[in-house]
């Protein structure tokens, strides 16, 4: 475990933070020397790199051999993942997931970002709850991609198609501005400016990046905006349905771009031709999923409705979800792609409502496993003036990024109400302005396909939660309800992800 690092971030925490911390440390080191190895897999300092570099070619590879059998011998005697320090790592996520994620709701700020923030605590960079590598760390992957599913799963419950083509051109224009403009101005920046904070893998272009940064500027959270919203009883606005439903759209157009740049991770050609034809692939998948979900799910889940055995309706629904997802990804396209399908579909049965209600228990579980991995991912020293690992480069980027992540939601507000309809601009660009849940999403998995370098998607994260952080105060104050709209009956949003 690194102590050092250990203790140099703890030392900034209050004291009670710093209680917690140890408390589930010393747990953790109880847990016998299983824990603390898998806790010490840390990436290695680039100084620890040039000195390996000097030992002899023999006694290199006389240490790799020594290291294979180390961990041969280590699975023969099923130590590889011992369930006891697995448990010890789940229970640290979760119950650091709920404890920053109710201080940051307690802080008016959304649960993700406490959730981030835990993630930042428990990775390996902090604490090392949360491995870096090795057999815990390839099963936590699997079950953030549970998490990230399920995710996708609830926003296509929460996504009503009927509505998103009754919004009109407005929101319509307003989010297609919204996807494209963000997408250019960070494509254009990180191709023109070729920022130095970390080297491409081998076989990574420059171009590929590029394209992976303008995709995480795309993103719109549109939870967060409408719980800022429905607080400030401000939902029977015009404005705020044009937020709503230009954010609805956002989720659509979003999951297609990311199922275009998943199919750039997966070692898709970067050509306007490969580019069409994943996209293609996304789309129509999408759009025949639905029609032939519609035409079955209504009947399948008549039929489970009649079924007496225990916890029926919900495994049918998780299998669904996980069954689509796993289907868009043999079609080629991104496996949230087909769970975000799966939601769609089976919005529209008679079982909706139970399904939700069902649902969300899993969510709770899986979905805090997903955001603090990928807190988990990043290496705080690179933040921390002093430290080995500090790079001011990353943090400038990073503030860089978030300039024009602003820039691009911003300007959308300004399409729209130049006619008879006087509307709030400032309000509408602000309202899309949060990058939250979509953006993360986008940023693993160019972290996970070896695409964005560890500063890279460091500064991508400085994007993502300060958008996020920023986005609520800032409504609140360019959009003040008046008595009249503390009054005004409050419209259900049908978006309570976020």
């Amino acid at each position: 475990m690194p102590t050092k690092t250990t203790r140099g971030f703890l030392g900034l925490s209050y004291p009670m933070k710093l209680a917690a911390l140890v408390f589930l440390a010393g747990m953790l080191w109880i847990g016998g020397p299983d824990a603390r190895a898998e806790a010490a897999s840390v990436p290695v300092p680039a100084t620890a790199v040039q000195e390996a570099a000097e030992i002899p070619q023999e006694a290199a590879a006389a240490a790799d051999e020594e290291h294979a059998a180390d961990e041969e011998h280590a699975e023969e005697d099923g130590h590889g993942a011992d369930p006891a320090t697995f448990f010890l790592v789940i229970i640290g996520i979760l119950v650091f997931a709920k404890v920053f994620g109710e201080l940051a709701e307690r802080v008016g700020q959304p649960a993700v970002l406490g959730e981030l923030v835990a993630g930042l605590v428990l990775g390996a960079s902090v604490l090392g709850v949360v491995p870096a590598a090795g057999p815990i760390a390839e099963v936590i992957h699997l079950l953030a991609e549970v998490g990230v599913a399920i995710l996708l799963f609830e926003i296509g419950l929460e996504t009503d198609l009927k509505e998103m083509f009754q919004v009109g051109t407005s929101s319509a224009l307003v989010a297609i501005v919204g996807v494209a403009l963000p997408f250019a101005l960070g494509f254009a920046y990180w191709l023109w400016a070729d920022p130095s904070i970390g080297a491409h893998p081998a076989g990574v272009t420059h171009g590929m990046v590029s394209v992976f940064v303008g995709a995480t500027l795309t993103a719109t959270s549109v939870g967060i905006t409408a719980r800022v919203l429905t607080d400030l009883k401000l939902m029977h606005r015009a404005e705020s349905k044009i937020i709503i439903g230009a954010a609805v759209i956002d989720d659509v157009l979003g999951l297609v771009i990311l199922a275009v740049v998943s199919g750039l991770a997966g070692g898709a050609a970067l050509s306007v031709l490969g580019i069409a034809r994943t996209f293609i692939i996304a789309v129509g998948f999408l759009v025949v999923a639905v029609i032939l979900g519609n035409l079955l799910a209504p009947r399948l889940f008549g039929l489970i409705d009649r079924m007496r055995v225990r916890g029926v309706l919900l495994v049918s629904a998780f299998c669904f979800a996980l069954l689509f997802a796993a289907l868009a990804a043999k079609a080629g396209s991104a496996m949230i792609i087909g769970a975000f399908a799966a939601g769609i579909v089976l919005s529209s049965v008679n079982q909706f409502d139970l399904i939700v209600e069902r649902i969300e228990p899993v969510a709770d579980v899986f979905t805090p496993i997903f955001f603090v991995s990928v807190g988990a991912a990043v290496n705080v020293g690179l933040f921390i003036p002093g430290h080995a690992d500090f790079n001011s480069a990353v943090i400038i980027v990073g503030a860089l990024l978030v300039v024009i992540a602003f820039i691009g939601k911003l300007a959308a507000g300004f399409v729209v109400g130049w006619g008879r309809q006087k509307l709030n601009h400032m309000a509408i660009g602000v309202g899309m302005v949060p990058r939250g849940e979509v953006g993360l999403i986008f940023a693993d998995i160019g972290r996970r396909a070896g695409i964005l370098s560890s500063e890279t998607f460091s500064a991508i994260l400085i994007m993502v939660i300060v958008t996020t952080f920023i986005a609520p105060p800032l409504l609140k104050v360019v959009f003040k309800p008046t008595d009249e709209d503390r009054h005004a009956p409050q419209p259900a949003t049908g978006h309570g992800h976020g």
